[in-house]
């Protein structure tokens, strides 16, 4: 055991472990193989309040099975949570053979350990008396944190693996999150820089060795890999968007350029901020996989849109759909500026209740709306009106926003439309399309004459001659293409091929506790017909009632309600699915739903 300070300690085990004392009580960050537990007694240390982990990796916690035991709280990084308390799960989905996820999430522990809780991006928290601050690093993995506390009368930030020494990284292999990419490299010098704007005193890194003059210990680490990033040409405008994310569109509306999807900020002359969505703020690039892990909203940017634009708060903030690459950073808003959601009706239950929906892109944590909004009618902020208008195409739940700003009519439309002029349909059947989503957009476009359209993924478009008209003829030519091709006038099931849905998707409860399920059915023929369904579920299940029918009018849908009664051991993701019959004519096991027997304890959390 090394003493840095009168409370502050070090213990060298598989990773650096750091002993934060105060009087009797210990907080510790990172764990190694747990052997710092035998040696605390002579710090005169008597409970250890809490075990801080910076990262997932194995050699940072593979021990933890023994601080568990000892009934001491673990608290994980929120973006990690899965890697401590589900990496079983996790083990057994990962692919092996032709696996092209070079990112090290596999240099995880090998069980699962219980959590006591997850450190949220830019939250304080108090452990052992002391005040920690939670600073979003990635770099050395995308869900790295350092903590930040007082100790000793020096601000003191616990860097986990983002830097080894002066000039030095523990891994260059880890910044590789994906197949011969080097998304991390840049990730480590946004992470530092940002660190360094919060004015450390000492850094106590997980390999390496402390530094007592952070400046001069990161400058040279910056320039080399600068100079490894220009090699391999990655990020080269990344200082230039560190310095000016924001671009205007108009004087009182700024486009954000360096998102995963873009996001659009809003100026009152009241100081206030209202954002047209956010996502992925200030991104460096993007993990082959999808897991919680692989994702990092954060709030990179926000500092210098208050700065350089006089902002004072984010007030409100409007999705133009649920997808993840544009609501992620919902909850960090939230919790950081008080910032309200205000989300179409369409689509606000998605947003609070994702577990419920089989959609593609949905945001891992539920997301309060503290507004919905209706469309049609126009909605007051400050001095701005805006209206929402159902957008379906990109996915049958998203909105267009109109407004006027310093004159111009602009037109807030999501990700309808793909490419730099505004023409490429943008559809995913899975996002429940229907072939005439794009002429109904395409008139929806007309009749409100836009200046200007904003989208996710390209460049404001200042609409021109033709403009519209070419929408309508492309937007035609897909409505008939799909009735050409798709044998919509013996069985329609609609461009998404769907005749049942339940709902809800996943469910978590315990054996013997019932399940209310809704199943959405379609009558596929151009006539009246009887639609059926019968529940298919795993032995020893109950169904009540296990059938049930409904007479639906041609080429409609409606609803039945069923009960399920799972019964048996704890199961993670049991299938159940409903066999769909119209007319007398049977279409097989249209839907599933997920089922998860939880422990005795109660339901958990995972889906």
């Amino acid at each position: 055991m090394q003493a840095i300070s009168d409370q502050l300690f070090l213990y060298p085990d598989t990773c650096l472990v750091y002993v934060v004392r105060n009087g009797e009580e210990a907080v510790l960050i990172d764990f190694g193989s747990g052997g710092v537990l035998d040696r605390l007694a002579e710090l005169g240390v008597r409970r250890v309040s809490a075990i801080l982990m910076t990262h997932h990796h194995r050699d940072q916690g593979q021990g933890l099975a023994r601080a568990a035991e000892a009934g001491i709280p673990i608290w994980v990084p929120h973006m990690e949570q899965e890697l401590f308390a589900e990496v079983d799960a996790i083990w057994q989905a990962r692919q092996v053979l032709n696996n092209y996820n070079v990112r090290q999430e596999r240099f995880s522990l090998l069980d699962p350990v219980p959590i006591a809780g997850t450190l949220k991006d830019y939250e304080t928290r108090t452990f052992a008396g002391i005040e920690w601050t939670i600073v979003p690093t990635p770099g050395h993995t995308i869900g790295s944190i350092s903590l930040m506390a007082r100790i000793d009368g020096r601000v003191c930030a616990f860097t986990g693996d983002l830097i080894a020494g002066p000039g030095k990284l523990w891994s260059l292999a880890a910044t590789q999150w994906t197949y011969n990419g080097g998304e991390g490299l840049p990730a480590t010098v946004a992470s530092l820089l940002d660190l360094l704007d919060r004015g450390p005193d000492r850094l106590l890194p997980s390999h390496g060795e402390p530094m007592d003059r952070p400046a001069e210990a990161v400058a040279p680490l910056i320039d080399r890999l600068r100079e490894l990033m220009r090699y391999r040409q990655h990020n080269p405008r990344l200082f230039l968007l560190r310095e000016q994310p924001f671009e205007a569109v108009t004087p009182h509306l700024l486009r954000n350029r360096t998102g995963m999807a873009y996001y659009y900020v809003l100026l009152s002359e009241s100081g206030q901020a209202l954002f047209f969505d956010f996502g992925y703020d200030f991104v460096t690039g993007v993990s082959t996989e999808t897991d919680r892990a692989s994702r990092r909203p954060w709030l990179y940017t926000l500092g210098t849109l208050k700065r350089q634009y006089g902002v004072t708060r984010v007030d409100v903030v409007v999705p133009t759909h649920y997808h993840d690459d544009h609501v992620a950073g919902f909850n960090l808003l939230r919790q950081q500026e008080g910032t309200q959601v205000w989300a179409a009706g369409t689509f606000s239950d998605i947003l609070r209740r994702p577990d419920r929906y089989d959609l593609p892109c949905l945001w891992y944590d539920p997301i309060d709306v503290d507004r919905e909004l209706p469309t049609g009618i126009p909605i007051r902020w400050e001095e701005y009106e805006f209206t929402l208008y159902p957008l379906p195409g990109h996915t049958r739940y998203a909105v267009a926003i109109a407004l006027e700003v310093d004159g111009r009519k602009v037109l807030v439309a999501g990700d309808q439309y793909q490419g730099g002029e505004g023409l490429l349909y943008n559809y995913v059947y899975k996002n429940r399309f229907d072939a005439g989503d794009y002429a109904r957009s395409a008139a929806l476009y007309a009749s409100l004459q836009p200046d200007v359209i904003l989208t996710g993924h390209w460049d404001p478009l200042w609409t021109g001659s033709g403009y519209f008209d070419e929408l309508t003829e492309r937007g035609d030519a897909l409505e008939r293409l799909h009735r050409e091709l798709l044998p919509l006038e013996r069985v329609d099931f609609g461009a998404e091929g769907t005749g049942a849905r339940i709902v809800p998707y996943q469910s978590v409860v315990r054996s013997g506790e019932p399940v209310e399920l809704l199943v959405e059915v379609r009558n596929p023929f151009p006539r009246p017909a009887l639609v059926e369904i019968e529940l298919v579920l795993p032995p020893r299940w109950r169904r009540e009632p296990g059938k049930a029918a409904v007479e639906l009018a041609a080429r409609t849908s409606g609803e039945l309600a069923l009960r399920v009664v799972p019964i048996g051991a704890p199961v993670r993701r049991a299938r159940i699915a409903v066999e769909l019959t119209a007319d007398g004519v049977r279409f097989g096991q249209l839907a599933e739903a997920l089922i998860t027997i939880a422990e005795d304890g109660g339901p958990g959390d995972d889906v």
